[in-house]
């Protein structure tokens, strides 16, 4: 018996015998289950993902020649301001932690339903709102927010887009509220909910790395939301909390500002890191490498992610020491993430892989967050970064961490998890066109930055240097490029959801409880607690019918030295063993 047959077996009681199709009114209203949120999340986000991608093109467009020609230089501001801002705020961190976490969290530690269900429908009804008011800056008079997605002072106080200015701190302020509501649910949730016998050590990897976020949101998150608020009172009321000509600094904007703003690159890609260390596993038939190491250096990251922001402002005239204190802050934060990406290609080593859609954007994921990884620590030094501060080098950077690494982890999921959300399978052809036109326009579009920034071109610019031209027009054919490619995933995705073909449960013989229901999951997710017979990576550690040439343990390999142990594996508890006949007191670990 293979360890997916010995789990479903194991929750033969939980598994309701008729799927949760809704009716499509249900995502259109004030819906308390977590399955319809989540999807409201995710196609709300990805509408704001299309227009905040129409932006960058617009913003490429106007590159693609050294000339201002297609838009004015302030337009141009307000593009890539607002392009900034619905994709960090309307894209990223909603999808993964509104969208993916909402619907996961629950079923994957066998609850059913997340801890306080009307705080997680107001904190979604929170998002569109905040959208339309931020996009709809652009119609009032000045037009949209210019200053940046930074919105430093004194730019963004004395600028002549004041009403766009505020609009885009109300809404800034509004998203950040929806985020600290929902980090709030996920912590109560995935401490008081687990299923009896689920403890800390049997989660999960998502779940570790949603609980890392959740702590990073509530910390910073409100540093933010006073920051903006004092702003607010320095654009609207005169006053000067952040003007030197009436005693203020703007220095404490930015240290406040990137209290939260680094931070939440980790708030962008931790949950990218669960989602791949889910699908890895699963697509290479091979446990996990590493479980309670990936899992505490989620926490490591996210306690590291605290003490950084000052990198930001190398060239803000911080002090010596300051300077590095935090350059090497910053520099150790690679050493839990390096853990996290051997650990990841330790899994995949050896494997019997699936190379599907979901494994192609998981492996992608992979190699382009190699490259920011890579170039972060670059930036981390003081030298370095001074030379290429406020140039296309960082635009570059940034770009490999959060559409290298969050867009193609969130894609992942999506093809990933797609089955179970809509009982449909997506198309595997078009999943494979819709990676490589990704992976093509991608590095098209930002792997030149990285010479424009070496070169000493600044970035937030119209009108630049025509001995740059070649290399924008090359970016700029790659973001049409990248733009392209959703074209694929949507007739797919749309197409798949009404005639694809209809998906089992457990469509690819996964170990955790989400697979322990129906695709789609009804209601409450489970007839009854499901169990954990096996650990939820314990692939092919079982007894085998069938001898397959896969390792896994071998002295002689790196990756497969530390053998069988290296992955977790179930503690058994008495009190929810699997057959009835051995259980023996009541669990504790919800305690």
């Amino acid at each position: 018996m293979t360890q997916a047959q010995l789990q479903e077996n194991a929750n033969f009681a939980a598994h309701p015998e008729e799927g949760g199709n809704r009716n499509w009114r249900d995502y259109f209203g004030f819906s308390t289950d977590h399955k319809v949120i989540g999807i409201q999340y995710l196609v709300t986000t990805y509408f704001f993902y299309l227009v905040g991608g129409s932006l960058a093109t617009a913003v490429r467009t106007e590159l693609a020649t050294p000339e201002s020609d297609f838009v004015s230089p302030e337009l141009y501001n307000s593009l890539f301001t607002i392009h900034a801002t619905v994709m960090i705020f309307l894209w990223i961190v909603p999808t993964l932690t509104g969208g993916f976490g909402n619907y996961l969290v629950p079923l994957m530690i066998g609850a059913r339903d997340m801890a306080f269900p009307k705080l997680n429908a107001v904190a979604f009804w929170m998002i569109p709102p905040a959208g339309v008011l931020l996009i709809s800056s652009f119609f009032v008079k000045g037009g949209a927010a210019s200053a940046g997605w930074t919105s430093y002072p004194p730019l963004s106080t004395l600028t002549e887009t004041q009403i766009g200015e505020a609009m885009w701190i109300m809404s800034v302020l509004v998203l950040g509220t929806s985020s600290i509501l929902a980090a709030l649910n996920f912590v109560v949730t995935i401490l008081k909910m687990r299923t009896p016998g689920m403890g800390l050590f049997q989660m999960p990897l998502f779940c570790w790395a949603m609980l890392a976020t959740s702590a990073l949101a509530l910390i910073a998150t409100p540093v933010l939301a006073g920051a903006l608020i004092l702003l607010a009172f320095d654009l609207l009321a005169g006053t000067t909390f952040f003007n030197p000509t009436g005693g203020g600094d703007p220095v404490v904007y930015q240290h406040l500002f990137w209290f939260y703003s680094h931070p939440a690159v980790y708030i962008m890609i931790l949950p990218a890191f669960g989602m791949i260390s889910e699908i890895l596993p699963v697509h290479a038939r091979k446990p996990i490498f590493g479980y309670a190491a990936i899992a505490l250096s989620s926490c490591a990251i996210s306690f590291l992610g605290l003490i950084v922001w000052a990198h930001h402002m190398f060239t803000s005239g911080t002090p010596d020491w300051l300077r590095m204190f935090f350059m090497v802050t910053t520099m150790v934060i690679a050493v839990p993430t390096g853990i996290k990406v051997f650990s990841w290609l330790a899994t995949i080593w050896g494997g019997k892989l699936r190379l599907n859609s979901a494994m192609l954007f998981a492996m992608g994921f992979v190699s382009m967050f190699v490259i920011g990884g890579l170039s972060g620590v670059m930036v981390a030094a003081v030298p370095f970064d001074i030379h290429v501060h406020d140039t296309y080098f960082v635009v570059a950077h940034l770009h490999y961490v959060l559409f290298g690494g969050s867009v193609f982890g969130i894609y992942a999921g999506i093809y990933h998890w797609f089955p179970k959300m809509t009982g449909r399978m997506l198309d595997e052809a078009w999943g494979r066109i819709h990676f490589v036109l990704n992976f093509v326009g991608f590095n098209m579009a930002f792997l030149p930055m990285h010479k424009l920034g070496l070169e000493g071109m600044p970035r937030r610019i119209a009108i630049y240097d025509p001995k740059f031209a070649t290399l924008n027009l090359i970016c700029s054919i790659g973001a049409y490029i990248l733009a392209i490619s959703t074209i694929p995933f949507l007739v797919n995705a749309a197409w798949s959801w009404f005639y694809g073909p209809k998906a089992s449960s457990n469509p690819w013989n996964g170990l955790t409880l989400e697979w322990m229901t129906t695709s789609p999951p009804p209601v409450e997710n489970f007839d009854a607690d499901p169990v954990l017979a096996t650990g939820p990576y314990d692939y092919g550690m079982g007894d085998r019918s069938t001898e397959v040439d896969v390792p896994f343990s071998d002295a002689e390999s790196p990756s497969l030295s530390a053998g069988p142990a290296s992955a977790l594996r179930a503690e058994p508890d008495p009190a929810v063993a699997v057959h009835p006949d051995d259980r023996q007191g009541e669990s504790h670990n919800r305690d």
